[in-house]
């Protein structure tokens, strides 16, 4: 795992190196502490070797993720992430705003396959769920709410990963997302 705690996406073109969803079924692994090579990374993905080599260039390129210390064997170098989490900045403007929606669409669309592959008889099932409200908040109280929220999910991460973990975990996919709708009303 890398040093640094969080990696914050601003650029739009890196952003939009984010959006296929093979780069993205990669970088989950990645940041859950994988270190993995390029054929692993194709296995997951469900590309050819060569092709996923290419992706993993492209993120490379954009600090997204870093090459590994050689494998014992030093035929294959794997990859890793440069830190435990990353965190897409939102853009309001132009190329990074449309390189966000690419982004929450690919993302948006996992998790909802998530929901729609688990089993029924699941004894996990119980946990799942998924909730939709609409508040009206102030802007501050926009920001605290969402600053609150992440500061829930750094709490349960506690450092673990797919190598570090209690003996009963299973991972679990959390989505947050808080998104202003509709006008600022001034009454």
């Amino acid at each position: 795992m890398g040093t640094k705690k969080r990696l914050v996406i601003t650029d739009p073109r890196a952003i939009r190196a984010l959006a296929h969803p093979a780069r993205q079924r990669v970088i989950d692994e990645l940041f859950n502490g994988k270190v993995l090579t390029a054929t692993e990374c194709a296995e997951l993905a469900g590309l050819t070797p060569s092709a996923m080599s290419y992706h993993l260039r492209a993120l490379e390129k954009w600090g997204i993720i870093q090459r590994a210390d050689e494998s014992a064997d030093g035929r294959e170098r794997p990859w890793k992430a440069p830190a435990s989490s990353l965190v897409i900045s939102s853009q309001s403007t132009g190329a990074g705003r449309l390189a966000s929606q690419a982004m929450i669409k690919t993302t948006m669309d996992a998790v909802a396959d998530q929901f729609l592959e688990m089993d029924a008889d699941d004894g996990w099932d119980d946990v799942s769920s998924m909730s939709r409200s609409r508040l009206w908040l102030t802007h501050d109280e926009a920001k605290t709410f969402n600053d609150e929220l992440n500061a829930i999910v750094e709490r349960y991460k506690k450092g673990r990963s797919v190598n570090s973990h209690p003996a009963a975990a299973r991972e679990v996919t959390s989505l947050i997302a808080v998104v202003p709708t509709g006008p600022e009303l001034n009454r």
